[in-house]
């Protein structure tokens, strides 16, 4: 099963998410080959806002043990997360995405769908899509809306500034 979480920053946790940044990425090492994207969302200024992993886990209870056990989350630096099932229509990570790790902007779009809908159709311009898929309900039956990892593509809905995320080389 694929799942989305995002991990959004309280106000003022900037200097406590810099204080656990190495237990954040020890603990994101130990999900590496589960990962299908990952990277921070970030602020006009280019600071970051949030924490954006879409990873591929056994079921529900692991996911959300991800979400809630992850070190800034337990240390109080993240105001809420939002985790949903996925789906990848893209059927790549962001380390096959044919734009590269760097040039140009990214973005993470949330568009959220309304009660009923048949869910997304996967653009037939998909060079520029990073990662693509239905935000679903708990038991993967309704379409609830779309997340997005685009390169300039898009803008509107609700989109934040996204970059590549892990250690730094």
């Amino acid at each position: 099963m694929e799942f989305f979480c995002y991990h959004r920053d309280r106000l003022d946790s900037a200097t406590l998410r810099q204080e656990l940044i190495e237990e954040h990425w020890s603990y994101m090492d130990g999900y590496a080959e589960q990962m299908i994207a990952r990277g921070p969302t970030l602020a006009d200024d280019g600071s970051p806002i949030g924490s954006v992993h879409i990873l591929s886990l056994p079921d529900p209870a692991a996911a959300r043990a991800f979400a809630f056990d992850e070190p800034n989350y337990q240390a109080g630096a993240y105001r809420d997360v939002m985790l949903r099932r996925w789906r990848n229509m893209l059927g790549r990570t962001m380390w096959d995405f044919p734009g590269g790790r760097t040039g140009g902007n990214r973005y993470l779009v949330l568009g959220l769908g309304p009660a009923q809908s048949a869910g997304p159709v996967l653009p037939q311009r998909q060079d520029e899509l990073i990662a693509y898929g239905p935000l679903l309900s708990d038991d993967g039956a309704r379409w609830l809306g779309t997340a997005v990892l685009a390169a300039d593509r898009y803008a509107g809905v609700e989109v934040h500034n996204w970059v590549f995320g892990g250690r730094p080389a």
